[in-house]
Parts: structure tokens; C-alpha cells; sequence
């Protein structure tokens, strides 16, 4: 690493109050200069969305972090939108890094393009920027409370880890983002391994009650271990061996298989 010090942006999808985010605030302003431009309210499963009745107000707050006063911004839409507001019209200079987290409850299995964490650190990607998206493993009762009961101190610490690991020049083909989950129960000696994202669904949806015909009727979700579950996937580290799961992404969404032998199929008929 260079000896000039590193600028990182900050961002989170469970809003700018968020006690993960001041969490990850603390443990990476070691590394370089911080700045956070959250969303304003809960944008938890908003992805890599960007819905045009967002306001993108920027609002300049500040907030007390390990007792020093520090400038933030509250930005009026989701978590891509954060990226793109800090990138452009927030910080002066290009970010050496973005971290989105540290997330209430771990993004695994088939169902990460739903997160709002997962999707500002891939929005920055698509920015030719490195990025790293951290979560924590929480019950999902607590999946949009902001409690403060919740201990972030191992996914700090694996937040500034892997921070470090890319702000030194890590760099391989097809990672566009490090995708870190963390168990409930994990200290900052608990094994990581890298892994893959599960094909299988983690968050199972639940239909409620049969509510009064003029009440919301919104689905919630459970999260299930699938049998057939994968043994070097995300939901495997994460749930079976309680390990800290540590997962490249691409912004490739391109099927790994061979495109010749579809172009062949498709053109002649074959299904096999």
C-alpha cells in the first residue's frame, strides 16, 4: 500500500442510524479517510435499485463515532443511489475503496441480488471501483430493528481485514466485489474460507394470516438449510461450519456454460 492515505466510502442499507454502520465507521477509519453517505431510512432488499420517485436529497449530518465528531451525509434514496451521489456530488476524489455494512443479517444463497448491501457494493463495482460488502448473521426478528443488543465487533474486525486486503492491491479475474458474512457467534479468531453463492434459496417466504380485506398483506420470510446444500457455498461456511464465509462476485451474470453448444442447441432444437 502506497504510503497516501486511502479514501473509503461508507454505506449500509439499514440507514444512516444504523449501529452497524458507526460499527464498520470505527474499525475502517484506521485504514484511511472515512466518509459515510447513507441512505436516510431502511432500504434493506432494495438490490441494486434505483426507482425514479426517490428525492436524492443530501442532507449533512453529524454524528459522534468512538467520540469524535464526524460529518456524514444522509442521502434521500437506496444504497446504489448513495454510491452514485457520493461518488459524484459528495467526495472530492475518486474512493480507493466502497464498503456497504456492516448488514443486520447475513445475505446468502440464490437470494443476494435482493440485498440492498449486496447492490451498493455492485453499483460501486460498475464504477471500476473496489468494493466489499459485509454482513452479519442476526435473527431475522432483528433483521430491521437496528438493536442495540447486536455485538459487531468480530464483523468489524472482518470488515477492516478484508478492507486492508483490498486497499493493498488485491486483484483477481472476475472479482468485482468481496462478499463477507459473518456468524452470530464469531470472534476475530474465527476461521474464514472462500466460497461460492449457494444455488439454493436461504430466506424461505411466509404468507401471513388472512388479514381484513382493506389491511397490507406483505409476505415475510424463514430462513431454511436446504438438503441438497452445497458443501463449499456461502450458506454451508456460514450455517454448518459457522465459519466466516468469504465470497467473490462478478458483475458477469453470464452463464458459465459453453455458448457454442447453446448457439448449437438453439439453432437445431435440441433440449439435451
Amino acid at each position: 500500500m502506497s504510503s497516501s492515505k486511502k479514501n473509503i466510502l461508507l454505506t449500509n442499507d439499514d440507514g444512516i442510524r444504523s449501529p452497524g454502520l458507526w460499527a464498520a465507521a470505527k474499525a475502517l477509519s484506521s485504514l484511511g479517510f472515512v466518509t459515510v453517505a447513507a441512505p436516510v431510512e431502511q432500504w434493506s432488499g432494495a438490490g441494486r435499485s434505483m426507482p425514479p420517485h426517490t428525492r436524492g436529497t443530501i442532507h449533512e449530518e453529524r454524528v459522534e463515532v468512538d467520540g469524535q465528531s464526524w460529518q456524514v451525509y444522509a442521502v434521500a434514496g437506496t444504497p446504489a443511489q448513495a454510491v452514485e451521489h457520493a461518488v459524484w456530488e459528495v467526495m472530492p476524489t475518486r474512493p480507493d475503496l466502497v464498503v456497504a455494512g456492516i448488514n443486520y443479517g447475513e445475505n446468502i444463497g440464490s437470494g443476494v441480488t435482493i440485498s440492498g448491501t449486496v447492490g451498493a457494493a455492485l453499483e460501486a463495482a460498475s464504477l471500476g471501483i473496489p468494493s466489499l460488502a459485509v454482513s452479519l448473521e442476526v435473527d431475522p426478528r432483528d433483521h430491521l430493528s437496528l438493536a442495540d443488543h447486536v455485538d459487531f465487533g468480530a464483523a468489524a474486525h472482518f470488515a477492516a481485514l478484508f478492507a486492508q486486503r483490498l486497499l493493498d492491491g488485491l486483484q483477481a479475474f472476475d472479482l468485482d466485489v468481496l462478499k463477507v458474512e459473518v456468524p452470530a457467534a464469531a470472534t476475530p479468531a474465527t476461521p474464514w474460507r472462500v466460497c461460492r453463492v449457494s444455488r439454493t434459496r436461504y430466506y424461505i417466504p411466509v404468507v401471513p394470516a388472512e388479514p381484513e380485506s382493506d389491511q397490507p398483506r406483505r409476505l415475510w420470510y424463514r430462513a431454511q438449510l436446504d438438503p441438497n446444500l452445497e458443501p463449499d457455498s456461502d450458506v454451508y461456511v456460514l450455517r454448518v461450519l459457522q465459519q466466516v464465509a468469504v465470497t467473490p462476485l462478478s458483475l458477469d451474470l453470464t452463464s458459465r456454460l459453453d455458448l457454442s453448444q447453446l448457439t448449437h442447441a438453439l439453432q437445431n432444437g435440441q433440449h439435451s
